[in-house]
């Protein structure tokens, strides 16, 4: 085993055969942290970029925080209830790709993933950004470096689910579950005190708003509402990752629909329970919070400015300073897993869209490579390729969760329309034929759901559309309709590709001639194997061909040639200007084009050696010729490889890596077909 594929098992560890899937399906207790990892961690920003939105105002607009989070969080339980819905219908794990693509038609289905790709990017430039704000927060040396910090971090995640499903999703349950005690107990004990009376203010609490240009004074009614229209918008991002079960319903221990829906429902009390509860308190404890690139609005009571190096902690941060004021050990373990479980919401995607890109590469919208499982039985291209276009926000965006969030939840809104409108049209059909009156009743109160949740999503695109449309949504509405032309590409190509392979019976013919090339460099023993070779494959004219440019050496070879007497006539192809490959492509289209019926058959000799660097030092101008005969109508071309001794080191290294060793039949390293 060589030094690249014992690094690979160190990080991804042993391989796993097909048949042990299987052993990859996760129970509900670990699904959860996994698929639910998204929207709990919304509760980290989706009240900041509330605040921050109604700060706009000065802080007589924070009054209508509780109704927003009250909006935000009747929309989630009609989309849980709606998505509830799909995993039952549609558990193959398609969710809103396939719903939209039955029921509303190809281009529905396409317009739905190419949101989702750019939802899931999203998710994890945003959920990482956010973590790398926290960790800078709570460790000074990295302030300045969060995109540094959050790109580090997508390597981490990305290495991790390149494990697998399973292990991936183990290793991060226990930091989902302490975020939720963290939260849990941090919104308890503060209320606890807010009814006793002692809840503190918050350390912000004594600062002064000044409002933003525009919004100075007594505003209008319409600008208000404008105002709470964008809050409820950004708040809106706490719905993310609610459509990500409906994609990975195959990764649930069966019965699968049921285990899906029982983790949505718990993930919508969960995220609605901790959004009221962090709102709640942030209201009750007086925070003042800012966009954090306009700290210059934040000002003490008197007007006087804050000093120039003041940080504004994070909502979460300042509630929990106050609640656990007397508890520092408490402050900490709230920050240390709010960070921790931004690291984790990414993860949801790293689950999500590799599914939806196999099953995109299944149906010729994506890559094939997309649809292949790696190592460890996860989709490994889907997962690279969701890193590098997460790394490349991230680096684009500087790591700025509030510019990057104007971005945020366009996509994923478009989704959720035309899969509920999808859903509809599904229990439509399916009531056009049902007779049996209980469940004619069941499929009314799905189709009801659907339409409640359609109503819901569609107002709220409506909403983000004419609020974010300015600020970033442009961007997303771009990269969707890149995706879209791009899927449609692809679809196209593979269309074209299949059309022009279908066999017929003209690919039945013989060629009614075959003329044979060997090529000659020098007269060895790879030479000689290939005239051998060329000689049995009984062509019907067999010459070897020499390319000419020093007459030295020209010289010295036809003597040599003829010497041997190998019954194989030398043909000499001049090159005054040392090329090598042209002469020998121009000859070979040369013979072609004047049998369009026969074929030119070309024998390259080939050295094999076993290391890497020796192949740096061999066959280079093999690999030109045979890239530049490969797009040449009616030319073959035969590799005849000739194994030199280092080849065997390749040979030795192959089976030590095979070699059975102790323990390998009980952990499922040996190969049954041996």
């Amino acid at each position: 085993m060589g030094v690249g594929d014992v690094s690979k098992r160190i990080l991804l560890g042993r391989k796993l055969r097909s048949a042990q899937l299987g052993e990859t399906l996760l129970p509900k207790r670990i699904a959860f942290p996994i698929f639910a990892s998204d929207a709990l961690s919304s509760v980290a920003y989706a009240p900041d970029e509330i605040f921050i939105i109604l700060s706009l105002a000065g802080i007589s607009a924070y009054a209508f925080s509780w109704w927003v989070a009250i909006a935000v969080a009747i929309v989630m339980l009609a989309v849980v209830g709606s998505y509830r819905q799909t995993v039952h219908a549609y558990p193959s794990g398609g969710g809103d790709y396939e719903v939209a693509t039955v029921n509303l038609g190809r281009n529905a289905g396409v317009t739905v993933a190419a949101a989702l790709i750019v939802d899931y990017v999203l998710v994890v430039a945003v959920s990482l950004s956010s973590a790398a704000q926290y960790a800078a927060s709570a460790i000074s040396p990295l302030a300045e470096h969060e995109a540094t910090v959050a790109v580090v971090l997508t390597a981490f995640l990305t290495v991790m689910n390149l494990r697998g499903v399973r292990e991936s999703g183990t290793s991060f349950a226990a930091p989902a579950y302490l975020f939720m005690l963290g939260i849990a107990g941090m919104c308890l004990w503060g209320l606890f005190r807010d009814l006793t009376g002692s809840l503190p203010q918050a350390a912000s609490s004594d600062l002064r708003i000044v409002e933003a240009e525009g919004y100075e004074g007594t505003i209008t009614t319409i600008a208000l509402v404008f105002l709470v229209a964008r809050a409820f918008s950004s708040g809106c991002a706490a719905l993310t990752g609610v459509e990500a079960i409906s994609n990975g319903v195959p990764a649930f221990q069966r019965p699968k629909s049921r285990n899906a829906a029982s983790t949505l429902a718990l993930l919508g009390l969960v995220a609605i329970t901790f959004m009221l509860g962090v709102v709640t308190l942030a209201r009750e404890m007086g925070v003042k919070y800012v966009d954090p690139h306009e700290l210059e609005r934040l000002t003490y009571a008197d007007g006087s400015p804050l000093p120039a190096d003041y940080d504004q902690p994070t909502l979460i941060a300042q509630i929990a300073r106050g609640v656990f004021d007397h508890f520092p050990p408490g402050f900490y373990f709230v920050v240390i897993v709010t960070g921790v479980i931004l690291v984790l919401a990414s993860n949801t995607a790293f689950n999500g869209f590799p599914v939806l890109g196999s099953i995109l590469a299944r149906d010729g919208f994506a890559p094939r490579a997309l649809g292949s499982r790696g190592d460890r039985l996860a989709y490994s291209n889907g997962i690279v390729f969701l890193a590098v276009m997460a790394i490349v926000l991230i680096v684009a965006f500087d790591a700025q969760v509030t510019r990057l969030i104007q971005l945020y939840i366009v996509g994923v809104f478009v989704s959720f329309n035309l899969s509920q409108l999808g859903m509809m049209r599904h229990w439509s059909r399916l009531l056009s034929s049902e007779q049996d009156p209980s469940e004619r009743r069941r499929m009314q109160r799905s189709r009801l759901i659907n339409a409640v949740g359609l109503s819901l999503t569609a107002a709220v695109l409506v909403v983000v559309l004419l609020t974010k449309f300015l600020a970033g949504a442009w961007i997303t509405i771009l990269a969707m309709g890149t995706f879209f032309m791009l899927m449609k590409a692809i679809r196209r190509h593979y269309d074209n590709v299949a059309e022009e392979l279908v066999a017929d019976e003209g690919d039945r013919a013989m060629p009614t001639r075959v003329h044979a090339i060997v090529l000659v460099s020098k007269i060895h023993k790879p030479t000689l194997r290939a005239v051998a070779f060329a000689k049995a494959s009984r062509p019907n004219v067999l010459e070897a061909i020499y390319v000419a440019s020093d007459p030295a050496e020209t010289n010295a070879l036809v003597d040599e040639w003829d010497r041997r007497n190998l019954g194989v006539p030398l043909k000499l192809l001049h090159s005054p200007y040392r090329e090598l490959v042209n002469p020998i492509v121009a000859y070979a289209t040369e013979i072609r084009r004047a049998n369009p019926r026969g074929v030119v058959a070309v024998y390259i000799p080939e050295y094999v050696v076993g290391r890497w660097w020796e192949q740096l030092l061999h066959n280079q101008t093999a690999l030109r010729l045979k890239g530049r005969l490969l797009f040449t109508p009616g030319v073959m071309v035969t590799s005849v490889p000739y194994q030199l001794r280092s080849s065997q080191v390749a040979v030795e290294r192959e089976e030590r890596s095979h070699r059975v060793k102790a323990g390998d039949l009980r952990s499922g390293n040996v190969d049954d077909r041996r």
